[in-house]
């Protein structure tokens, strides 16, 4: 679900976004989930953070798990703390909005990185879902 325009701008991201989702529901075990990606503002992300984690301000991605079987839950996306993220670690817009929708859907699963083994679990996995997509390893400066 495209909200903000700009996200319309990058042509092809939906098509590769979707695939994204998929990739990661594969991997991540349940191929056959249904959920929403929702691409937003950063005032709709401040908001949906504020309301539900108290926090007030916006952040990349938001992940809310729904107590459905049969729909795993929705993903949410800021466009302008993306943008800045992709520019500030020097990655390309696309690349970073696809890592971001892997890793909202594997929290979507279960998988977490509050603690390093967790994260041990779930980083490798992000990296080898986006490695399909033709997109490095997000984690390779934070080893280094």
């Amino acid at each position: 679900m495209i909200e903000e325009p700009k996200w319309r701008r990058k042509r092809g991201l939906s098509a590769r976004m979707k695939r994204a989702a998929e990739l990661g529901l594969a991997r991540g075990g349940n191929p056959k989930g249904a959920l929403t990606i929702l691409l937003a503002n950063d005032a709709r992300l401040k908001t949906l953070n504020r309301s539900f984690r108290g926090k007030h301000k916006p952040t990349n991605v938001l992940s809310f798990p729904a107590r459905r079987d049969e729909y795993l839950g929705d993903v949410a996306i800021a466009y302008g703390v993306t943008e800045k993220e992709a520019r500030a670690q020097n990655k390309r817009f696309a690349d970073h909005a696809l890592h971001l929708a892997v890793h909202g859907v594997l929290h979507l699963l279960g998988y977490d990185h509050e603690t390093a083994r967790a994260a041990r679990v779930m980083e490798p996995l992000e990296t080898e879902i986006l490695s399909e997509l033709g997109i490095d390893d997000p984690y390779a400066s934070k080893a280094a």
